[in-house]
């Protein structure tokens, strides 16, 4: 510690993540890996029901895998935006200026897939259900981006759907389900944003 009260560790971590926004154009500046490492260390702390800990992170750095997992995504991206989104949907997402091509699964140093485990493998071959699945991953995906912005990485989350080539790209069991295709690394600079903010406070906060 270096000597901070309570309050000021408070005010400089919301000074800190207040700056956090997602990108999607990254550079090729090269990560130290540890520093994923230690990210993915960070978000297997998070509080899970039972504490089954229903997640696995799978750190994608290959040019030649980033490149299949483009093209599969782009193939289910195409599927939403000509296909299956609706009309409010697809006029929602306008001001991000979003398509069905998506450079930066190849363009940015690494991909974190993140997989929920449904069910927990037993011994002779049988399972049990996990508990709170899709809430502790969720969770452990938060610290997960905390820590990868303060180590002073962009992110962004991906999610096309469905995600099930995730799988097999990365040679995962089926009874992991693909849960957000995190992309990260250093933004490329200068950084193109969205005119976008966040809610007012107020609308967000009730202290009763």
């Amino acid at each position: 510690m270096d000597g901070l009260t309570d309050i000021q560790e408070s005010y400089r971590y919301l000074e800190k993540i207040q700056t956090r926004r997602t990108v999607r154009n990254f550079s090729d500046r090269v990560i130290d890996f540890q520093i994923i490492e230690n990210a993915i260390r960070s978000a297997a702390r998070a509080p899970s029901g039972a504490n089954l800990q229903p997640w696995k992170f799978v750190a994608v750095t290959s040019p030649q895998k980033k490149l299949e997992i483009r093209k599969a995504a782009e193939k289910e991206e195409y599927d939403f935006y000509h296909k299956r989104a609706s009309d409010e949907f697809l006029k929602d997402l306008a001001p991000f200026g979003t398509n069905e091509f998506k450079p930066f699964l190849e363009e940015a140093p690494c991909l974190i897939a993140i997989f929920a485990e449904t069910k927990r493998e037993l011994q002779e071959g049988t399972t049990k259900p996990n508990y709170y699945v899709k809430e502790s991953v969720g969770i452990a995906t938060g610290f997960l981006i905390s820590h990868l912005h303060f180590a002073g990485l962009a992110t962004l989350t991906h999610t096309p759907a469905p995600m099930s080539f995730l799988n097999e790209l990365l040679d995962i069991e089926k009874r992991f389900k693909p849960y957000i295709l995190l992309v990260t690394g250093y933004p490329k600079l200068p950084l193109s944003l969205p005119d976008i903010s966040k809610k007012p406070f107020d609308e967000v906060f009730k202290r009763i």
